[in-house]
């Protein structure tokens, strides 16, 4: 679908470099695969997202490689997943606040 090949792909993770940000998939789940979201620190942003409403879901794990993961629950239940990941370079954030922010 997005005409690229994926730069890191193993059967607990596919990862996706799109224009900058990292497009994670978690391939091995029985309930479906779970899209993760790139942040640089995955601690700081799970205790954002339960601060926001989220309830806590799967705790930041390494699965190696320096690479951490984890899920939280957002309020209609869907699963939302953070990925810190040191071998990807994201983004800066944005210097002032945008749509949503």
């Amino acid at each position: 679908m997005l005409g690229i090949e994926p730069y890191f792909d193993e059967p607990f993770y596919v990862g996706y470099n799109v224009g900058g940000f990292e497009l994670g998939l978690n391939p091995a789940l029985e309930h479906g695969p779970i899209t993760y979201w790139g942040v640089p620190d995955a601690d700081a942003a799970v205790a954002e997202l339960i601060a926001a409403g989220a309830q806590p879901g799967d705790p930041v794990t390494e699965v190696g490689e320096g690479i951490r993961v984890a899920t939280v629950l957002d309020a209609a239940g869907s699963t939302v997943g953070v990925i810190e990941n040191p071998h990807f370079e994201t983004p800066d954030a944005p210097s002032s606040p945008g749509p949503g922010r």
